[in-house]
């Protein structure tokens, strides 16, 4: 084989393979981020999970923490949006409940999808969701306003990291952004 064709096909080959690593660069770092907690990512906790993590803080009797709850919206999202509650304390490794409201302002439907972390960002390995509203997209009907739970709890592993556990207050917070979908929708 011709040594210009090998080198082009080679060449060929090794740009195929960066414009696949490029496309795999957002799952794979998505993945990383919800595996390691990294950036304040939570994790997805089953039933299951939470049953075991409840025995435990009831056999142990873990100590307390706080939770902070924040609630914001994108410019482009005309929503109020914000938690019934600012701050709640709950027993680490217990299922706990919070609600969050938002109201629709405009004069049309929105759709959006919520964007969440915590602080300390290090604490997003322990902070597990059961259940959320930020597990779907929302639709809100002009002057609508809904209730929005959040399953969680606090993974009593957290008691074992000594970066985390002193950890006095978690803060768990949100933003709403529209969907793609809905922004094609408001281009057209």
């Amino acid at each position: 084989m011709d040594a210009n064709i090998r080198t082009g096909l080679m060449a060929a080959g090794m740009a195929a393979g960066m414009l696949g690593l490029g496309y795999a660069a957002v799952p794979l770092y998505d993945m990383f981020c919800r595996v390691t907690g990294f950036g304040g990512t939570t994790q997805v906790a089953s039933e299951a999970d939470a049953d075991l993590a409840a025995a435990f803080a009831k056999s142990s009797g873990t100590r307390t923490i706080s939770i902070r709850f924040d609630g914001n919206v994108a410019r482009d999202v005309p929503w109020r949006f914000k938690p019934e509650y600012p701050t709640d304390t709950v027993q680490i490794g217990e299922r706990d409940m919070a609600f969050y409201t938002a109201r629709n302002d405009s004069d049309i439907p929105i759709t959006g999808t919520a964007s969440f972390n915590v602080e300390p960002e290090y604490t997003g390995k322990y902070f597990n969701k059961v259940q959320c509203f930020c597990f779907t997209e929302q639709t809100l009907q002009p002057g609508q306003e809904v209730r929005m739970p959040v399953l969680f709890y606090v993974d009593p592993a957290i008691l074992e990291d000594e970066n985390a556990k002193d950890v006095e207050q978690i803060t768990l917070s949100y933003t709403f952004h529209r969907t793609e979908d809905a922004e094609a929708e408001a281009a057209s």
